[in-house]
């Protein structure tokens, strides 16, 4: 596998690599392989997007058998003390132990570096801490060092939370791993990398992306040197390898992240390979803190996140959650538009959301499958609009390009599988459209509440403004719209007509964008 990536304080490798043909798999939307061409005979899948299929692969039998018989939830032994809740918030803060926690009103109230705080202030340029930092700070930062599962909103600063929490922990003059980050995408890896390098650019900690490499810069695994970065963040393939060829010690580890962790453990994600991840610290540094950070938890990932980090790590733990029915974020306004066919949900776009988007920001368009993302951006084109698209069989080093030109803004509007709609985030993005409703593929007619959260979470990133439009035109359409609306107890505006520049006009002024 190819395994190369730079070590820096400023700058990251965004190593690439070629994918593969798929292999069938039950998915509504993309499945991408990350397989050296050098290794491919011998090794299976290493990052395969899981938004975009069903089931992970299974990685090299070297690791011990896990036993998930074993993991069952006691309800009688959980902890119901609650933390204080911040004036005006959902959050709910529930505690174990004698620590007692103070909400961080400042970021001075965390004993953090003078080279720390210069990061938050100088390069990213934050004022104070959001609701969310003001209550999962101190209970990261404060010594005993508790492990923690977090649930928040989209937008709402988690990223930070975990950043600033592994670049705290750090020795600068210990040359060793001391804080891992895994997360389900090369995309959501090296956004976060670009936040710890931004963040932690003054104080000298070093740094490596665990992501594949593009063939032109391939090495064997065997020949890559071992891992002096202290902070690693990658994806489960990649470090489980890594990890398996003894090219990164556990020995030092002081702090392990999960972003959208809901998804990393969930039986459909990565729940393999981040369990032998964990198997793998709790054998070489037993007193690790664990963070687990996710917009949503359903209540069976829940249970089980929580007991996965009662019987692997034997400690106490803190959790943080949100009601679900505040999930739904009041910064953006969610619309219906019922569409005759499928052509007017095409006709929709061209000539009311991206005429009037121009004006507002750059688009997102959420599709299910690679051929409505193809069949869409044929369509596009051909009416003279410039629209990139994205999806899992792309091949790396154009998934990079294509991320990159969105993010500098030389492109306005982006068709995406559900690659994106987790933990992507890009300020300028003001508009997400639904072309499709995301349904669960082991039930077509039940909608995926939690990736419809994701989806709309992609706007109105930290409380700005943002307009989310869902397409409907069928009968099928309008039971998953309905399903959502109630799973939310939010009921969606409706466009009154489809076809009416002066309704969408409307729209985007009651959303704050006009």
């Amino acid at each position: 596998m190819a395994d190369t990536s730079s070590t820096s304080t400023a700058t990251s490798s965004t190593a690439a690599s070629t994918t593969a043909n798929p292999p069938e798999s039950k998915s509504w939307a993309d499945q991408a392989d990350e397989i050296d061409q050098a290794e491919q005979s011998a090794d299976q899948a290493d990052e395969i997007d899981q938004a975009e299929q069903s089931s992970a692969s299974n990685e090299e039998g070297a690791t011990a058998e896990i036993n998930i018989g074993s993991l069952q939830v006691d309800e009688s032994k959980r902890d119901n003390s609650t933390l204080s809740e911040p004036e005006d918030s959902s959050i709910q803060a529930v505690t174990s132990g004698d620590t007692m926690y103070k909400s961080a009103k400042r970021f001075e109230d965390l004993n953090l570096s003078p080279e720390l705080l210069k990061g938050l202030y100088v390069q990213m340029q934050f004022e104070r801490p959001s609701k969310i930092q003001e209550i999962s700070l101190p209970m990261i930062l404060t010594p005993p060092y508790k492990n923690l599962i977090a649930q928040a909103h989209n937008g709402s600063g988690k990223t930070t939370c975990f950043v600033l929490g592994m670049l705290s922990r750090i020795d600068p003059k210990l040359a060793a791993p001391q804080a891992l980050c895994i997360c389900p995408t090369r995309e959501l890896a090296i956004q976060n990398m670009e936040v710890l390098l931004k963040m932690g650019k003054f104080t000298g900690i070093t740094s490596e992306l665990g992501i594949p490499a593009d063939s032109a810069n391939y090495i064997p695994i065997s020949k890559r040197p071992p891992v002096t970065a202290q902070v690693v963040i990658g994806t489960p393939g990649t470090i489980n390898k890594w990890v398996t060829a003894r090219k990164l010690g556990m020995s030092c580890m002081k702090i392990l992240v999960f972003d959208e962790a809901d998804h990393m453990l969930a039986e459909s994600g990565f729940q393999d390979d981040s369990i032998r991840i964990m198997k793998a610290i709790v054998k070489a540094s037993v007193n690790c803190q664990v963070l687990l950070f996710s917009a949503t938890f359903g209540e069976n990932v829940k249970a089980f996140v929580t007991k996965i980090v009662q019987d692997l790590f034997v400690q106490d733990y803190n959790q943080m959650f949100v009601k679900k029915e505040e999930l739904s974020l009041d910064s953006v306004k969610q619309y219906k538009v019922q569409c005759p066919d499928e052509l007017s949900k095409i006709m929709v776009i061209k000539d009311r959301i991206l005429e009037l988007g121009q004006k507002v920001g750059q688009t997102i368009i959420f599709v299910r499958t690679r051929n409505s993302a193809s069949m869409l951006h044929k369509s596009l084109v051909d009416y003279g609009y410039e629209v990139t698209t994205i999806q899992g069989a792309l091949r790396q080093e154009d998934r990079d390009k294509i991320i990159k030109e969105f993010k500098d803004g030389l492109t306005q509007i982006l068709i995406s599988t559900d690659l994106l709609a987790r933990g992507f985030d890009q300020s300028q993005v003001n508009l997400v459209v639904n072309y499709d409703l995301p349904v669960r593929h082991e039930s077509p007619t039940e909608p995926d509440h939690e990736v419809y959260l994701h989806r709309i979470g992609r706007a109105g990133r930290f409380g700005r403004k943002g307009a989310i439009f869902n397409l409907l035109c069928s009968d099928r359409d309008n039971m998953l719209m309905s399903k959502i609306e109630n799973h939310f107890n939010h009921q969606v505006a409706e466009i009154p007509s489809w076809n009416s520049e002066e309704d969408f006009e409307n729209a985007l002024k009651i959303a704050g964008l006009l």
